[in-house]
């Protein structure tokens, strides 16, 4: 499976031919090259994670591709087709396999609602919290997409939550607000945080491709 970053917390996976758009939001320019999409996942309603733009132009292409998110996320695009999931649903999606962890975002402030949102473990290899630190409990995750900026962080809590999944590789995400020095500080952290269970940290920029 090759996972790709785009801008901000957007993420591709590609296996045997097939494709998986993560998050296309209002950070992340057009996806125009996006070849067999089997399933779009939007983990929260949020529009930094999802545009009306992006999934319009992605189910151009791929008319019948299901979306999969939480009730929060169908409840604020009423005008798709959003088949909705919650922590401990199991979707596959050949050749992929999603289980959905969390529920809650991350607390902004006391003021803000709290909205629903789910991380995502693809194939028991790669998973993504969204806006949430929740953690994949009895995964062993071979690469971590870890969020590094956001109202919602402190990095000793983003920290806290690279130490507590202890992936074998993991790379930033959620980072479009930050300036280049305070994207290299927390990459810096979060680095700190996969080595400490043995694990590898990879700078992705937008483009960047791992292979698992």
């Amino acid at each position: 499976m090759r996972v790709t970053k785009h801008e901000h917390a957007c993420l591709r996976l590609e296996r045997d031919g097939k494709t998986i758009i993560i998050d296309p939001g209002s950070f992340t320019l057009p996806l125009t090259e996006v070849k067999n999409l089997v399933a779009i996942v939007l983990t929260h309603e949020h529009p930094d994670h999802w545009t009306p733009e992006h999934l319009d132009r992605l189910t151009a292409l791929a008319p019948k591709v299901p979306i999969f998110a939480p009730a929060g996320v169908a409840a604020a695009a009423p005008g798709y087709d959003i088949t909705v999931v919650a922590p401990g649903d199991t979707v596959t999606v050949d050749p992929f396999t999603l289980v959905f962890y969390g529920g809650r975002h991350a607390v902004i402030h006391e003021s803000i609602p709290v909205i629903d949102n789910v991380g995502v473990l693809v194939n028991d290899d790669f998973y993504y919290p969204g806006d949430s630190y929740a953690v994949p409990k009895g995964a062993e995750v071979r690469l971590l997409a870890a969020p590094v900026g956001a109202p919602w962080l402190k990095i000793g809590e983003a920290m806290d939550f690279v130490l507590a999944v202890k992936p074998r590789r993991a790379f930033g995400t959620h980072d479009m607000t930050l300036s280049r020095a305070g994207l290299q500080m927390g990459r810096a952290r979060l680095k700190w945080a996969t080595e400490q269970h043995g694990g590898e940290f990879l700078e992705l920029d937008p483009g960047a491709s791992v292979d698992l």
